[in-house]
């Protein structure tokens, strides 16, 4: 598939307006990437107020969304490691793109932005967790710089990938 043209893809800061579509991508994307994996999820009520309150000033967590024509195709957040293994260390918290843009370079503009945003908070390093065994996930963090780490958690279910900004 080609890539969308990187002048298509707006990121730009996530708000509160943006929370549905936000549910809508993150549900999807999860169903269809982790499918077998992950329980089912559904956009529901709980989930949206969850979302609202990760998007919220009550948190550290910065987000942003990749718009293609005015319209949310993608989502990432940044913020300070929730596993505290290691001081000063930041975290790729989420990133998910519309099945239907991946292979586009939507998850690439996004990373993007996640590390500069890493960057800017001062951290020195970041993590990301994701599913072991999850070779579409590895191979775009891999291209995107993260190395996988030995650390998992979850008695193995989830790996740690690990990077220098």
């Amino acid at each position: 598939m080609a890539e969308t043209p990187a002048s298509a893809v707006n990121i730009r800061e996530a708000g509160p307006l943006d929370v549905i579509s936000i549910v809508q991508i993150y549900v999807e994307s999860s169903n269809v990437g982790f499918e077998g994996r992950q329980p089912w999820k559904e956009v529901d009520a709980a989930r949206i107020e969850r979302w609202r309150y990760d998007l919220s000033d009550a948190t550290p967590t910065r987000w942003w969304v990749a718009e293609i024509e005015g319209r949310i195709v993608g989502l990432v957040g940044i913020g300070p490691c929730r596993d505290p293994v290691e001081a000063g260390l930041g975290e790729l918290d989420t990133i998910a793109v519309s099945p239907s843009n991946w292979h586009k370079g939507v998850g690439k503009k996004l990373m993007i932005r996640a590390i500069e945003g890493l960057r800017g908070a001062g951290f020195p390093r970041a993590c990301l967790w994701t599913l072991n065994d999850y070779p579409l996930g590895e191979r775009f963090y891999v291209a995107t710089g993260w190395q996988r780490s030995s650390v998992t958690r979850y008695n193995g279910e989830q790996i740690r990938y690990d990077r220098l900004l």
